[in-house]
């Protein structure tokens, strides 16, 4: 897969034993492989509406899929597994556009993405059979198609004693709770807004495009947020809407960090601070999500942290700081790895497939009921 930060592929090796409740996963090869020079940005222009051509979208869709194969391929090489071990491949592609609201012209209100990264070449070129395209079933059946983790979730860490949560920080943040004892029904999950996006954003405009991110949270450490600016963010409409809710670049993409950016100046912030300002929106918007909607007589034991916002230091801290109560850790104490959480999730959603099992939680979605995920290509 390939997240909303648009920082390369990542490719998991994971060996699957049985499927719904009584999977286990081994994780036996991780690698994050970085997209070609200028392939960030061409996927970067096909996320806005005023860059995007629909000859882009179709070539990259092409391309993306042979990317993703190659990625396949060299990680099955580097670590000595033969083609012929692997089962299936499970992508999610690469997100260019999500809409979780939309009313199309026949009156029915419904949603609409689109990930990139054609299945069938990745099928072809590594001659195994795939599965992709995950998001579009839930949508179909009135979902907004994410946060699609929240089944994997459940699968590999609800509790019979602790409410789990589960925090994914890429470039959008999103988490999963899962209430002590709980059933599927008890889930929660939704996107709490932006995560990487708007810091790499910023990172970059500042440092005229020598630094992509916010090494460990550095520069962060180094400045002071601004309250009153982050007070006035807060006031964005989609941190008031109710789960289930999820976003995008569309919403919290460049656009948004440039304009945030631009305040920061307009109030003679440093750059750093301007970097902690909005290091800061992303936990405050993590703890406004948790006060907002997790019970407080069930609070959150553990949360479990992974995605790219693990390694920021200043996050992590922030976090402890913020959520009382609360044991904030890296999701490597549990045994899987933060880095590779998510690939590891869509490869479990593919495994469900293959056995016919639904993927989604319409707890977490919104769909009207569970659909079995993705598309089967043969190679």
């Amino acid at each position: 897969m390939s997240g909303t930060s648009v920082d390369g592929i990542d490719a998991a090796v994971v060996e699957i034993t049985g499927h719904g409740l009584e999977t286990t996963v081994n994780l036996i090869a991780f690698e994050t492989f970085p997209f070609p020079p200028d392939v960030p940005q061409r996927i970067l222009a096909l996320c806005h509406p005023d860059t995007s051509r629909v000859d882009e979208i179709c070539e990259m869709n092409f391309y993306i899929g042979y990317l993703f194969a190659e990625a396949v391929k060299h990680i099955l090489q580097k670590n000595g597994i033969p083609t012929s071990d692997i089962d299936l491949i499970g992508s999610h592609g690469q997100t260019i556009h999500h809409y979780p609201f939309l009313i199309i012209p026949c009156g029915e209100t419904t949603g609409a993405t689109l990930q990139i990264g054609e299945p069938a070449v990745i099928a072809h070129e590594t001659g195994i059979p795939t599965i992709a395209d995950f998001r579009v079933a839930d949508m179909a059946a009135g979902g907004q198609g994410a946060p699609l983790v929240a089944y994997p979730d459940y699968l590999l860490f609800h509790d019979s004693v602790k409410t789990m949560g589960l925090l994914n920080i890429g470039g959008i943040a999103n988490i999963t709770v899962l209430p002590a004892n709980g059933s599927f029904d008890s889930v929660s999950a939704a996107d709490t807004g932006p995560g990487n996006m708007c810091i790499d954003a910023v990172v970059s405009e500042i440092t005229d495009g020598r630094e992509r991110y916010d090494q460990a949270g550095q520069r962060a450490a180094q400045g002071t947020p601004h309250q009153p600016l982050i007070d006035e963010w807060l006031n964005h409409p989609f941190f008031q809407l109710t789960p289930p809710k999820t976003t995008g670049r569309e919403m919290f993409g460049h656009t948004l960090a440039m304009e945030c950016l631009a305040a920061c100046r307009k109030h003679s912030l440093s750059d750093n601070d301007s970097i902690a300002t909005l290091t800061e929106l992303t936990v405050q918007t993590i703890a406004l999500y948790i006060s907002q909607f997790v019970p407080e007589k069930n609070p959150i034991d553990t949360l479990y942290v992974s995605g790219g916002g693990v390694h920021n230091q200043t996050v992590m801290q922030r976090l402890n700081e913020a959520l009382v109560g609360t044991a904030v850790e890296p999701v490597d104490n549990s045994g899987i790895s933060a880095d590779a959480k998510e690939a590891i999730a869509f490869a479990i959603l593919a495994n469900e497939s293959l056995h016919g099992q639904a993927g989604n939680l319409p707890s977490a979605t919104g769909a009207s009921m569970r659909k079995i995920l993705g598309k089967f290509v043969c190679p």
